[in-house]
């Protein structure tokens, strides 16, 4: 049996390794190949080719970079004629994904999509195009069914794998001496995101805020985990001019953040991480005014960060485009030490947030249906082909 997978973020570069392992333990003989990152690579995924060459974010940006995604896509397609997949696993990555799904189709080959595209947030019409197209889906968050299922789509959710990946190895007093927190000292977290783009928008307002914290509050410490694929002088050259202590630190990321007192974060899955491991946030969100222009035409949503919008309120304070400055973060940051009570109740709706992510196991109950649809649909084309 072999499964292609294609994965060209580093959020589905680990989803895409929780699955490569899932499967591989389940079925030891299938062979797993096709397109992501380090992380699937290690886990037992032969690469055609490596995504960290192809991380693009914004309009813009992707214009500029049609050539080269394209023949991306042809060196996908031509992957497929070769390697003849039982069924290729779309992992996020909407808009190159489904074009390769729908190389995939004419090909006859079968497509599972894993975290389908957004389509309860914004262009709904997407529902009824992807369910023309793939045989099956595996949605990560409840609120992705309805209209999925409204467009006819074989959809289920399986409860969401970060369930069971972000945990901390440490306990506090270990992880407080393996970052070096002197006593006392309440560490914050820096979380500008893993692309060049998002660190370039938000680290400088990040940092601004963390200078007004610091002149407010001298027992807050500042770290800032530096993505895998960043070169670190990229942010040492931003932090350069700003007065403030950053502490840098490379591994043991959800240690880090299990220990600290909040956070100011990107938009995207390392709020959702935060949130399992107790780290409230201050959310940001900010793009070039070309691409917020557009987004602000195909988007219907009321929040933009996970948790606020499993529970339907904001549970945390979201910021965007414009509010994503120094002293607007400042101002919302010191609630979490300056009102009596405030970081409590933000952690208590983090709670209610995350337990609507379902139970642990979530990668494994996926790679049963990815398995089974692999052999159904498998065994379903060599009795056509008969």
């Amino acid at each position: 049996m072999k499964i292609m997978f294609s994965a060209g973020e580093p959020s589905g570069d680990v989803h895409g390794e929780s699955l490569a392992r899932a499967v591989l333990e389940k079925c030891p003989q299938a062979e797993l190949v096709g397109f992501g990152g380090p992380k699937m690579a290690a886990a037992g995924v032969r690469l055609c080719s490596d995504m960290r060459e192809y991380s693009i974010m914004g309009v813009w940006e992707v214009i500029k970079n049609l050539r080269r995604i394209f023949a991306l896509l042809d060196k996908l397609e031509a992957f497929m004629r070769a390697e003849k997949p039982d069924l290729l696993v779309l992992i996020d990555y909407p808009d190159f994904n489904w074009r390769l799904a729908k190389k995939a189709k004419a090909m006859g080959i079968p497509v599972f999509s894993y975290i389908p595209p957004s389509a309860w947030a914004w262009r709904k019409g997407r529902a009824r195009k992807c369910a023309a197209i793939a045989d099956e889906f595996a949605a990560i968050f409840p609120f992705e069914l309805p209209v999925y299922e409204a467009a006819g789509a074989n959809i289920s959710f399986n409860g969401n794998p970060l369930v069971d990946t972000v945990k901390p190895s440490m306990t506090e007093t270990e992880a407080r001496r393996y970052f070096g927190v002197p006593d006392g000292k309440q560490p914050v977290i820096l979380l500008p995101g893993s692309r060049r783009q998002e660190i370039n928008m938000l680290l400088p307002s990040m940092l601004e805020a963390a200078e007004l914290l610091r002149q407010e509050n001298d027992v807050l410490e500042f770290y800032l985990p530096v993505a895998p694929g960043i070169d670190r002088k990229l942010v040492t050259d931003i932090a350069a001019p700003y007065k403030v202590t950053v502490h840098y630190t490379e591994d043991k990321n959800y240690d880090l953040m299990s220990i600290g007192s909040f956070a100011l974060a990107t938009s995207g899955t390392v709020v959702m991480e935060a949130a399992l491991l107790g780290l409230p946030c201050v959310c940001l969100y900010k793009m070039a005014s070309f691409n917020y222009a557009i987004g602000k035409l195909l988007v219907d949503i009321e929040f933009f960060t996970l948790p606020n919008i499993l529970m339907g309120r904001q549970v945390q304070k979201e910021l965007l485009q414009n509010e994503v400055t120094g002293p607007r973060i400042f101002e919302e940051a010191r609630k979490y030490y300056a009102e009596k009570g405030f970081r409590d109740r933000v952690l208590e709706g983090l709670r209610e947030a995350v337990a609507k992510l379902g139970k642990p196991g979530a990668a494994s109950r996926v790679a049963e249906k990815i398995l089974a649809a692999a052999e159904r649909y498998g065994r379903d084309r060599l009795e056509v082909s008969k």
